[in-house]
């Protein structure tokens, strides 16, 4: 049953996902429009759903328990972190994309395609579990992934962003939305109907627009430019398997909710950060791997999401 419901869920974001590719590829939406889309999501409609789903699935006696269930996301993070720096020696991963391949296995696509698939498969109410991966995430992207890839460079000149720029994009407007949720919920204040409906119908936004993003960045990326080198399917792997597996057994030996590691496992999962592109263009590194990776992931999901819906089915 789990299974099915998990590929009639990737189905309706595979369709969503090909309404956006088609419509860009008949130069229905203009050059700017992804970029319009994407202030429109992370800037506003996210930070309103996340803000309204702390209020509403959130009680003040969790969050200690929330708190606590950051652990194992960490950890999980870190083993990957080191499996990565591993591979880069053994497989000799040549300048230029050796922090692309460490990012590729490590961070995921939480926003853009993790919440809208969790979404589908959990319900809303499963929101403050996925909030728990998208802290660790978002820390993990903008610290040491950014950081590894800034410093990656074949001219050497690479540089790693400043601190006023970390600690802008480590509390970006989502994760702020998330602290005012927190905060509001610790106040103990009503939350006015007219505000909380607004913010309601405003975080609606977030999937749907969300899955159409992604159909025009594999339209501008182009499907035909994906390449299956030995670097490539390493990475995948990486993302694929090793991220997602090693989670699962850290979180075999918690008694936290069966749903929460379900949601935990799935956010694991999800393909390559969509940024890569632009942080190894920034750098000087290998900006076709990173495509190739961002697109192959993107594309080869809607056959893992299935696999690894089946498999939780198994998780204790």
């Amino acid at each position: 049953m789990a299974v099915w419901q998990s590929i009639q869920s990737v189905a309706i974001i595979v369709l969503i996902i090909a309404l956006g590719y088609v419509l860009r590829r008949r130069g229905s939406l203009a050059d700017s429009f992804s970029g319009n889309i994407s202030l429109l999501i992370t800037k506003i409609a996210l930070p309103a759903s996340i803000f309204v789903s702390v209020l509403h699935y959130l009680k003040r006696d969790e969050l200690a328990s929330l708190g606590i269930g950051l652990i194992c996301p960490f950890i999980g993070v870190g083993i990957a972190y080191l499996v990565g720096f591993l591979l880069v020696r053994l497989l000799n991963i040549p300048v230029g994309r050796r922090g692309i391949f460490i990012n590729g296995i490590v961070n995921a696509n939480t926003i853009f395609i993790g919440l809208p698939l969790n979404i589908a498969l959990f319900g809303e109410a499963s929101m403050k579990y996925f909030l728990i991966y998208y802290v660790v995430n978002t820390v993990s992207t903008w610290t040491l992934g950014a950081f590894l890839i800034a410093n990656d460079t074949p001219q050497g000149k690479g540089q790693a962003p400043s601190l006023k720029v970390t600690l802008q994009k480590l509390l970006p407007p989502p994760l702020l939305g998330f602290i005012a949720g927190v905060l509001y919920l610790l106040s103990g204040l009503p939350l006015p109907e007219v505000l909380g409906k607004t913010l309601s119908y405003v975080g609606s936004l977030v999937t749907p627009l969300s899955l159409i993003f992604i159909g025009i960045v594999l339209s501008d990326s182009g499907l035909s430019s994906i390449r299956f080198d030995s670097d490539t399917i390493i990475t995948l792997l990486g993302r694929f398997v090793l991220s997602p597996l090693v989670l699962a057994v850290l979180l075999t030996f918690t008694p936290f909710d069966i749903t929460m590691k379900q949601v935990l496992v799935m956010q694991a999962a999800t393909p390559m950060l969509a940024v890569l592109p632009v942080l190894a263009r920034q750098a000087g590194g290998d900006v076709r791997f990173a495509t190739n990776i961002v697109t192959t992931s993107t594309v080869l999901f809607a056959v893992v999401a299935p696999i690894v819906m089946w498999l939780l089915q198994y998780m204790a």
